[in-house]
């Protein structure tokens, strides 16, 4: 028989082995593209994600000899989840600490403890995406648990032990396409179920090995590499209830079970709900109009502190000021002890004119990132650190940047952090236009979801292979229009392209058009579609901003 028990080392090999056996692959992962936009990156978003926890595993394999597992597993859960980028990222980030929490008090795990760790993994993940849909990586995932399980009881070798799991994920990867029918209808299987199984790969193939593996670092060009990821984001709707209620519990390590029912309760009561555990505390987050259930039913499970209810429907005297924002920023730099305000924003954002636009309208930090790169937890966290505010709001701007921008509001200590899910930057510069000053930040949330839903995203790209989309022929090179994330134009030219784009757009309700114009757009035919606009729809004002953005000839706002 071979190995029994993983310690430490054995696992920190297998961590980092995973990762490399992903980065290696991670062209093809990326390439599962669902709609055929030069926008997806789900392998290279796992990539990343594993990488950041291979890291620390090695750093801390490297710094003792004796490491526990539970000691490595949950420093490569810690880097997982703060180098998660896009919503495949932090599910897999998720795996990890679940994982993690499976072998707590472990020197060694053998296959009934690694059994268990992979069920709490799944558990984690799944709890982690408010409408978990089948057909994802999270099936692969709960595939790969359930014959954890069956196999736990057949065998004590973990090699034979991890075979058979790669092949229950193969089988349920094969299975993807039925349960999903987007991924059926692009002919390809989910990209975050292929990159999970890369990653087991890689371990399986380090397993038993004594020989020195290290962290392969991605060069910055092959970082840059893009897919669209085939698992849908997470829907977040407009706040309908009239108390923000936040407290601490403070208990022992609170067992998930309790966590999970309590989740569930806060869920039959209210919305927007964030419910996290460590060691010693669950944090609490919801909105609801009964905040004295909420209360209630706390105090069953521990004592509370940090109390704080806000009426979201009263209006606070609490000032924004959006007046000379470029001479506000100067200034902060030049006294970065400057008096520490009520409200600051982070955006993401891709290009110099839409950065520059955020920065007008008052954001604080923007992120470089959206479409060809996801900013990663760590990367949001590290930009609300340098706003100087209570509270800050964050703007993804883009549906796979939702889930890393809740995860950095559920790891902040000494902030109040808003997502405000915005999927486009249309959607984040209304976000922002509309707030109003002397508006709480609770009353400021719900206006920013309010006007979210008030814009339509038109773009125009390309394609980058051949495909078919519903009734649609897509080749490669192709030009798309896109209406919110749904393929409704496919043209030769990109000028007629928009235009057709525009017809589908535009309603008669319609008021304002917004026009960015990308990298690749020159100024006088970006002109020559704003003059289209203006004569095709005269009762809309009409703006046209560079935006410079990459891949994106054309982002439009239509409200």
């Amino acid at each position: 028989m071979g190995i029994t028990r993983l310690d430490g080392q054995l696992l920190s090999r297998m961590v980092i082995a995973g990762a490399n056996e992903l980065t290696q692959n991670k062209q093809l992962v990326d390439a599962m593209n669902v709609f055929p936009v030069p926008d997806g990156d789900t392998g290279t978003n796992m990539s990343l994600t594993v990488l950041a926890a291979a890291k620390e595993a090695e750093k801390n394999a490297a710094l003792k000899a004796d490491a526990r597992i539970e000691e490595i597993a949950k420093v490569a859960a810690s880097g997982a989840l703060r180098g998660a980028r896009g919503n495949s990222g932090v599910i897999t980030s998720q795996l990890f600490r679940g994982f993690s929490k499976g072998l707590e008090g472990l020197a060694e795990a053998g296959v009934k403890e690694l059994a268990a760790a992979v069920e709490q993994g799944v558990k984690t993940a799944y709890k982690a995406v408010m409408k978990p849909k089948e057909g994802t990586i999270l099936t692969v995932a709960r595939g790969c648990a359930e014959a954890a399980a069956r196999l736990a009881e057949e065998t004590e070798d973990v090699a034979e032990f991890l075979k058979g799991i790669l092949e229950e994920g193969y089988e349920m990867l094969r299975k993807t396409p039925d349960m999903l029918p987007v991924l059926k209808q692009a002919g390809v299987v989910d990209a975050g179920g292929r990159g999970l199984l890369y990653v087991l790969e890689g371990a399986l193939k380090q397993l038993g090995s004594d020989v020195p593996v290290y962290v392969a670092e991605p060069q910055k060009a092959e970082a840059e590499m893009t897919d669209f990821a085939s698992l849908a984001s997470v829907e977040n709707t407009s706040i309908t209830f009239g108390y923000c209620t936040e407290f601490f519990i403070n208990v022992n390590r609170p067992d998930e079970r309790t966590v999970n029912q309590l989740k569930s309760y806060l869920g039959s009561i209210g919305d927007s709900i964030v419910c996290v555990s460590d060691e010693e505390i669950i944090k609490i987050h919801v909105h609801t109009d009964h905040p004295g259930l909420a209360i209630e039913k706390a105090l069953e499970i521990g004592s509370l502190s940090g109390l704080k209810i806000d009426n979201m429907r009263e209006q606070h005297t609490n000032k924004i000021n959006f007046s000379a924002p470029e001479e506000a920023v100067a200034a902060v730099a030049e006294k970065p002890a400057a008096e520490r305000k009520d409200v600051g924003f982070v955006s993401i954002s891709t290009g110099d004119g839409l950065t520059a636009i955020f920065k007008n309208l008052g954001v604080d930090e923007v992120i470089e990132g959206g479409q060809t790169m996801n900013p990663s937890t760590e990367d949001i966290l590290n930009a609300v650190e340098k706003v100087n505010a209570d509270n800050v709001f964050i703007l993804p701007n883009n549906k796979n940047i939702i889930l890393a921008a809740e995860q950095a509001a559920a790891l902040s200590e000494d902030k109040n952090l808003f997502v405000i899910p915005t999927k486009s930057v249309p959607e984040g510069i209304s976000a922002v236009f509309c707030c109003e000053e002397g508006a709480a930040p609770e009353e400021l949330e719900k206006m920013m979801n309010e006007a979210v839903q008030a814009v339509d995203t038109a773009q125009v790209t390309f394609a980058v292979r051949d495909t078919s989309i519903g009734d649609k022929e897509i080749h490669e090179g192709n030009i798309l229009g896109m209406l919110n994330d749904k393929i409704e134009v496919v043209a030769e030219d990109i000028a007629a392209g928009t235009k057709e784009l525009l017809q589908k757009a535009v309603t008669e309700d319609s008021e304002i058009i917004s026009i960015y114009y990308g990298a690749d757009v020159t100024k006088e035919d970006a002109e020559e579609i704003a003059a289209y606009v203006e004569e095709q729809y005269p009762d809309c004002d009409v703006e046209l901003q560079d935006g410079g953005q990459p891949l994106y000839y054309y982002i439009i706002a239509v409200e």
